[in-house]
């Protein structure tokens, strides 16, 4: 099944989701632990009714999921297809459909707080190092490519974060960083609280899909948004 561009999902005006890295997320905000399954159970009877299932988390007061299809096609621009994780469009149905559920259920989606975080590694050998890295964040080697065309470290049960490297040459210093994806809409706040924090914002030239931010040793994050999905008004 072909990936959805930005826009596409963006045109699906999903309200209780968002698009973070790979997939779509969305928190719904249940009180009653007994609840939650029972709107878990209804989530996953809508799931078999099309083929396809979210991946669930369960916490005080809360139910996060997760979609994402593990053979979404993509097409680069010479038309070889690459097998990547990635949203289709069986995600974005199955979306609608627990947003309706949830409506069933009295739950509220709490879209604003969803968040995802991984991993970056700058080198100028992401093919020799990978290996070394997908052995020691997951004990499997498949794990290295897994869900896209690169380097790129995956989990497929989503136990540990994923690793993405960038070609830094053979930059000194801070190798390592993190990559905060959230909400379009709390992105602002996120980085004004860092800076309150004493944080500095070091390069905002790609904002607001990319915004470096610097601890006061020097060691950078990014807050991460997917600016292509929001619906534009």
């Amino acid at each position: 099944m072909d990936m959805l561009m930005g826009e596409q999902i963006a045109e699906a005006d999903l309200t209780d989701w968002r698009k973070l890295a790979q997939g779509l997320h969305a928190r719904y905000v249940i009180g009653e632990f007994g609840a939650a399954v029972r709107f878990v159970a209804a989530v996953g009877e809508a799931g078999d009714a099309l083929g396809h299932h979210p991946r669930v988390s369960i916490g005080k007061g809360y139910v996060d999921l997760k979609l994402s299809t593990d053979d979404a096609v993509y097409r680069d621009g010479e038309g070889t297809e690459h097998i990547l994780e990635w949203v289709t469009r069986q995600d974005i149905d199955l979306a609608r459909r627990i947003t309706e559920i949830a409506a069933d259920h009295r739950v509220d989606a709490d879209p604003a707080s969803v968040s995802v975080i991984e991993l970056g590694l700058d080198t100028a050998r992401s093919a020799t190092i990978a290996p070394v890295w997908a052995a020691l964040l997951t004990g499997n080697a498949e794990a290295q490519g897994h869900g896209n065309p690169g380097d790129e470290i995956r989990d497929a049960t989503g136990r540990v974060p994923n690793l993405w490297f960038s070609d830094a040459g053979e930059a000194s210093g801070q190798r390592f960083h993190l990559e905060v994806y959230v909400a379009p809409e709390v992105a602002g706040q996120r980085i004004a609280a860092a800076v309150a924090a004493g944080g500095t914002v070091v390069d905002d030239s790609n904002a607001p899909s990319l915004t470096v931010i610097a601890d006061q040793d020097g060691n950078k994050g990014t807050v991460c948004v997917d600016a292509s999905a929001v619906k534009k008004d």
